[in-house]
């Protein structure tokens, strides 16, 4: 059974830091999988936030550009998400994505809260 479990958000002051992680259990192939992290504010769409591929490569929303960093470690299998300078439009509830050619499995979600 894959699991994505998600962890470390909380509450935070603007401009402050905190670090997501997803531990991924279950896929053999963990390098194997793009790994991406989403988010969805309150009344809003769920957006794509950052994403690392196979090869380590990095794309931002520019929203996030120069304040998120996305990292993977392959052998720990868990996927981090550094987020600086946190504004109170970073609030969201933040989701960990494990993408391959043939599946997509989601984690359960981090609550994330900025206060301005």
């Amino acid at each position: 059974q894959v699991q994505l479990v998600e962890s470390g958000g909380g509450l935070v002051q603007t401009g402050g830091s905190l670090r997501l992680s997803c531990a991924v259990s279950g896929i053999n192939s963990f390098s194997g999988y793009a790994m991406n992290w989403y988010r969805q504010a309150p009344g809003k769409q769920r957006e794509l936030v950052a994403t690392i591929t196979i090869g380590g490569s990095t794309t931002y929303v520019d929203s996030v550009k120069g304040r998120f960093t996305i990292s993977r470690d392959n052998a720990k299998k868990t996927v981090y998400l550094q987020m600086n300078s946190l504004k109170p439009e970073d609030l969201a509830v933040y989701y960990c994505n494990a993408l391959s050619r043939s599946y997509s499995y989601w984690g359960q979600g981090t609550q994330v809260t900025v206060s301005s």
